[in-house]
């Protein structure tokens, strides 16, 4: 484990020790002030960027239990028994510290950059060279300004050999990471259209990323991938070079590729000798990511023979963690692919973050071979665990079960030897109100737990990327003033995506306020241990009681509603009700008019003690309609005559805020004091301004339930609305209206995605099912995926073709389509 004393980094840093023990021992590095673990010995970076400031979180982490920072400003509030360093960038400081912490090796290091692919192949050399090397490398996909020092830091005295990602998205980043990495041996996996926009052509962005290895001593790469065969050929890096090629002339000539369904043979020449591998897996990006893998154990000197054992055995690489509804009201965090310790900090953390269950259990296997000493491997876990505060521990393996007297101060602790004597007794658990984390090497076989531990349900599911939710906040962001804040709406159960799980994120990711449309959909979050602000846009009179035992705050529309919540609260003797004043300024739904506020501003004043408000906002009608920009001005002028008649009134301060996702992007200079982001948290952004830089967070899938042959003149569905005019080819998808499917997709009007080709319906949309013509595509088979929206086709276009709008196509998902969340 990496450890070094305050005095220490202070020095790495270039940095002053403001105040503090000098001997006080770091091991962790934080920059997250939601992500801390063993807080006595971690060192927070207060890093600024443009839409954070990690200088407003020193008392989060004080709280969580850190007393050690890096800062570029001191805290109003310095507590004697905390620790800082000063230093001029924080940012710097810590890559200059990783840096130092670099130097002290001399320990291989590859590192890794590309378009693609540079996750996949650390993992897999991962996978290939663990009998070999005692291997450190980056953590999921770290390899940005802030990740590669994380990344970085791992390396202890144990590793012989480290892997490590490096990417950027524009010039001047890669030598920073270069310096901190400084990879003896390099690969180039290939160039693609990322991050295209930070650079003048593709040829400035290979010349970028080849300043990694500017000290290396070798570089593999593809020569086929001419750009960067031509910017190394150009380059006067001293790096020698291997190459692997199927096109041109290399020193692994890639001669034949055969693929079947599941597996693929590459045969090749190296030198004078002819070498082949076989891979279990098909697709062009697995084939290109594995000869990456071949060359570079070939390089190793790894006998041809081992490394044909070694690649079929290639496990896919697991780089999600998904959550489903499990039985019993539980909900489940399924990461069975592998089973490290950095890969074991992901997974707790993400545990940590679920606020639905009070109750955490985990399932855990042995740890995957490694040549750490093993007690204090085991030792960490333990710890980890019970910072954690995980209640139910059910540990697999027989390493685990060697070291049972670690795993004390667990609540429940089991442990068996094998998964299948796990099986034999998991109906015992009494599982019932957990959130359960099911986390094991693959050879353990955990899916068969999982399976037992689903909430059962058909088919067809949505998939929900959280990671793509944070992205879609992160580029919202980016366009708000630091001081404006941000209300998400989740009514409809988020639009489809599910209430709580969403909430649950938006509260990491620092979101201030939620709304819904009813209270209980406020109770529900409640319920889920969601603790934001909730307005609730249209309450229900007779449930004022229920807002107040949730603390649920009412949006006001009219002096009905508003009389009638001066009554409940004097009834109850409450004091600074807190409520959210709408004003009508032209949408003519709900809302106070201009007229109104004569009659509203005496009751309010007269009201004071009683209600206190939180926010007057206002809702633009054609916020997306360049055509009606001037009545969109008209309603914003309006709003800011009302609310300075309020302000007039009420001596207190209030939030105001009047527009939407698209109001974001057209009126950037009205953002005043909070926006309101919708469908625009998922991806979807009307103006077309955005569409580059959002990730589709939805996908909806399903399967063939039965594949048949039809001949011609045949009817297909309900009223044969469809005859067929040759033999056709059906595919039936258990997908239907009772699903949320909308039935003017029917007869030939959508399509869905198999095998990434469209197959478009035949016949009427029947409430369980929907018909699909698939004559024209090959290889399908009875139990295949089916994709009915997602990144092709997207929801726009699917709305376009049934007359509707995307809001309406979500939210019309039902409950009983299953919800399967994922985070990399």
């Amino acid at each position: 484990m990496t450890s070094y004393s305050i005095n220490e980094i202070a020095q790495f840093a270039n940095g002053s020790l403001i105040q503090g023990d000098g001997n006080t021992i770091i091991s962790n590095l934080a920059i997250d002030s939601r992500k801390i673990i063993n807080a006595s010995q971690t060192l927070f970076f207060a890093i600024k960027t443009s839409h954070a400031n990690g200088h407003d979180y020193i008392k989060n982490c004080y709280e969580a239990g850190v007393r050690s920072f890096v800062v570029s400003d001191l805290p109003p509030e310095m507590h004697q028994d905390a620790h800082f360093i000063k230093v001029t960038d924080t940012l710097v400081a810590m890559q200059d510290i990783a840096r130092v912490h670099r130097n002290n090796f001399t320990i291989p290091i590859i590192g890794i950059t590309g378009s693609n692919g540079k996750t996949i192949i650390k993992e897999w050399l991962a996978q290939l060279l663990l009998e070999d090397f005692n291997i450190v490398r980056t953590p999921k996909s770290y390899n940005s300004q802030v990740g590669v020092p994380l990344s970085i830091w791992q390396i202890s005295k144990e590793n012989d050999l480290g892997i490590f990602e490096a990417g950027i998205s524009q010039v001047g980043e890669m030598e920073k990471l270069q310096t901190v990495i400084d990879p003896s041996i390099g690969i180039f996996t290939n160039i693609g259209q990322a991050h295209d926009e930070g650079f003048m052509d593709r040829a400035e962005k290979v010349q970028e990323k080849l300043k990694l290895f500017k000290q290396s001593e070798l570089v593999l790469y593809c020569k086929d991938h001419t750009i960067i065969h031509n910017e190394i050929v150009k380059s006067r890096y001293p790096f020698k070079t291997l190459s692997w090629a199927k096109e041109h002339s290399a020193d692994l000539k890639i001669q034949d590729i055969k693929t079947d369904h599941i597996q693929t043979i590459i045969n090749a020449t190296f030198g004078k000798q002819s070498i082949s591998i076989q891979i279990p897996f098909t697709d062009e990006g697995s084939i290109e990511n594995a000869i990456h893998c071949w060359l570079l154990m070939l390089h190793f000197k790894v006998n041809p023979s081992e490394i044909q054992k070694r690649m079929q055995r290639l496990a896919p690489v697991g780089m999600r963690l998904e959550l489903v509804d499990a039985i019993n009201n539980c909900t489940l965090i399924n990461d069975s692919y592998n089973s490290d310790l950095e890969s074991i900090k992901v997974a707790l953390d993400f545990l940590n973050q679920q606020n639905r269950h009070q109750k955490k259990a985990i399932i855990l296997s042995d740890v995957q071979k490694s040549r750490e000493d093993e007690r204090d491997l085991y030792q960490q876990i333990a710890a980890l665990i019970r910072e954690q505060k995980v209640y139910r521990l059910i540990a697999v393996g027989e390493q685990l079960s060697s070291y049972k007297e670690l795993f004390g101060g667990i609540e429940k602790v089991s442990f068996y030897a094998t998964t299948k004597d796990l099986l034999a007794e998991i109906n015992e658990f009494t599982f019932r109100d957990e959130a359960i984390l099911l986390k094991g090497a693959r050879r353990f076989r955990f899916e068969e737990v999982g399976k037992l531990l689903e909430q059962k349900t058909h088919n067809t599911y949505l998939e929900v990327d959280l990671n793509a939710i944070s992205h879609n906040i992160k580029v919202y962001k980016s366009l708000l003033k630091p001081s404006t804040r941000m209300m998400v709406m989740v009514k409809a159960f988020s639009y489809g995506s599910g209430s709580y799980e969403i909430a649950n994120l938006l509260k990491f990711n620092n979101i201030d306020y939620l709304a819904v449309a009813y209270i209980d959909e406020g109770i529900e979050l409640r319920n889920a241990g969601v603790t934001l602000p909730i307005m609730v846009m249209n309450p229900v009179v007779s449930s004022l009681e229920k807002l107040l035992q949730y603390n649920l705050e009412p949006e006001i529309y009219s002096m009905s509603t508003f009389k009638e919540l001066l009554r409940f609260a004097k009834g109850k003797q409450i004091n600074n009700f807190p409520i959210h004043l709408k004003l009508d300024t032209g949408m003519h739904r709900l809302g106070f008019s201009r007229e109104d506020l004569s009659y509203l501003m005496p009751e309010l004043n007269k009201s004071k003690e009683l209600v206190k408000i939180k926010s007057v906002f206002s809702h633009l009608a054609t916020s997306d309609n360049d055509g009606q920009r001037k009545y969109s001005e008209k309603q914003i002028a309006l709003f800011a005559e009302m609310v300075n008649k309020i302000k007039a009134s009420i001596k207190y301060p209030f939030i105001t805020h009047i527009l939407n996702s698209v109001g974001i992007v057209n009126f950037p200079d009205i953002q005043i004091d909070m926006v309101r982001l919708g469908l625009g948290l998922y991806g979807i952004d009307i103006t077309g301004k955005l569409k580059t830089k959002l990730q589709n967070v939805s996908t909806l899938k399903s399967t063939i339930a039965q594949i048949k042959t039809v001949n011609k003149d045949e009817g297909v569905g309900y009223g044969r609305s469809a005859v067929t005019k040759k033999e056709t080819k059906i595919a039936t998808v258990n997908i239907g209206y009772a699903d949320g499917l909308d039935r003017r997709f029917g007869n030939g009007n959508g399509y869905m995605l198999i095998n990434s080709k469209k197959a478009f319906t035949i016949g009427n949309i029947c409430m369980d099912m929907t018909m699909l013509d698939i004559t024209d595509i090959t290889d399908v088979s009875e139990g295949d995926e089916v994709i009915i929206f997602g990144q092709q086709p997207n929801i726009e276009e699917l709305a376009d073709i049934a007359g509707t709008i995307p809001y309406e196509l979500l939210t019309n998902i039902s409950r009983r389509v299953k919800r399967v969340y994922f985070q990399e």
